[in-house]
């Protein structure tokens, strides 16, 4: 959520920074600005009445305790006035301040000043990119016939037991999910990150805090009964660990580390592109938070995105990094670099990892802050990012290492694998 103190004293640039995301904020803003001045001006009013009903409250108590009866009679009639008009006050300010919270939430975080203008992903930045493209044999599968052919994956199964984009791992497929969550909870654990093994799922006030409602609610699985929200990340209920904290600057940064199985409805998703694993509604996924100070924060992002470059290095992956356009990001980031793989047998990028820095945007949600050396307490900024997701990296593994005698297991993997071949 944007601070209202920048709205209040930005207004123009929000607006103008929300149409890089391709968002129209002007009438929103306008509103956030007369409400918070009544809002305000409300506040004001009842402070005035409230502390002049305390003192009146001493002057009557003072006038009885020194017999004047009458007099202290008198200023009561002003009491219960005040009184009615403290509550009539309260009533306003609360009803200005959920008409302010309602128009809050509907705006999206300001993207960055290196966010390049765009609709689509194809009007992404490609920034950087690593690896050669293999060369694969004439007989080159995509990865769910692999899966097939080698027994790794049961869809039909999955489909069966629960519906698409819900597959069984088997055999050295199961293996090989196993071996890639060590295999990244490690790193990040060696890296100086904390692990945690969160709930799956989480109450209303921790999916609001990190930005999925009220922006995602279609997306999310939904416990009606209990009002719980399955998670769609480790972001969502790690991030929601230091809610409502105060932390102390030396603390920082946090760093957090967590593996969960990851929900999303996907809905409106179809066609070619949701083939086998390239998207699904249960996947696993090892994430990677951080808690910064906001002057370290950009430097952050950068380190989080070296870090996830070097993951795919050990992996032997061909990959890329896209600085995403305002019509690509999310609701909630300011800056985001994807992390994309060359599937060989589909021949496209798949993206594995989101890396995002959302600034205050979370923090101010949840009341996330840190108090300085001089004892005054500000908003932390929040980043995380997928270190990794699973099914697009194994998509890549399976494609890509394909031979006429099986699938090469990448070395950095064999110990966690305990095979260094797939074969039939």
């Amino acid at each position: 959520m944007i601070e209202i103190n920048v709205i209040r004293s930005q207004a123009a640039e929000v607006i103008e920074r929300l149409k890089i995301k391709n968002f129209d904020a002007a009438a929103i803003v306008e509103r956030i600005v007369e409400v918070d001045t009544e809002r305000r001006k409300t506040q004001k009013a009842l402070d005035d009445s409230l502390a002049e009903s305390n003192q009146l409250a001493r002057d009557i108590g003072a006038l009885y305790k020194a017999g004047k009866r009458d007099e202290a009679e008198a200023m009561k009639e002003r009491s219960s006035l005040l009184k009615q008009e403290v509550k009539s006050l309260q009533e306003q300010l609360e009803t200005l301040t959920a008409e302010q919270d309602e128009l809050l939430v509907q705006l999206p975080n300001m993207p960055h000043a290196s966010v390049p203008k765009g609709k689509m992903p194809e009007d992404n930045e490609i920034v950087n990119a690593e690896g050669e493209v293999p060369g694969l044999m004439a007989n080159a599968l995509p990865h769910w016939e692999l899966a097939k052919k080698y027994d790794l994956i049961d869809f039909e199964c999955g489909t069966r037991i629960t519906g698409a984009g819900f597959p069984v791992y088997k055999g050295k497929g199961a293996r090989l999910q196993r071996a890639l969550i060590g295999f990244f909870l490690d790193n990040a654990v060696e890296a100086g990150y904390t692990e945690y093994q969160p709930p799956l799922l989480v109450n209303e006030a921790s999916a609001y805090a990190t930005g999925q409602l009220p922006d995602k609610e279609g997306q999310m699985y939904h416990v009606q009964i209990d009002n719980l929200y399955l998670i769609p990340t480790a972001e969502v209920p790690v991030t929601n660990f230091f809610r409502e904290m105060i932390l102390r600057q030396e603390e920082l940064p946090v760093k957090s580390t967590a593996y969960s199985a990851c929900f999303r409805r996907e809905a409106g998703s179809y066609g070619k592109d949701v083939r086998g694993l390239n998207r699904l509604h249960q996947f696993d996924k090892v994430e990677i938070v951080q808690i910064t100070h906001p002057e370290n924060s950009y430097k952050t992002l950068e380190e989080m995105v070296q870090y996830v470059s070097g993951l795919l290095r050990k992996l032997e992956l061909p990959f890329r990094v896209a600085r995403l356009c305002g019509g690509d990001m999310s609701f909630a980031s300011a800056l985001t670099f994807d992390m994309e793989v060359y599937s060989a047998a589909q021949q496209r990028w798949l993206e594995v990892s989101s890396i995002s820095n959302f600034e205050t945007f979370q923090s101010n949600r949840m009341k996330l802050r840190f108090r300085s050396d001089d004892g005054k307490t500000s908003l932390a900024h929040t980043l995380n990012g997928s270190a990794l997701a699973l099914p697009r990296i194994v998509a890549a593994l399976l494609e890509n290492n394909q031979t006429e005698e099986g699938i090469r297991i990448p070395k950095a993997l064999q110990p966690y694998t305990g095979f260094e071949m797939i074969s039939q």
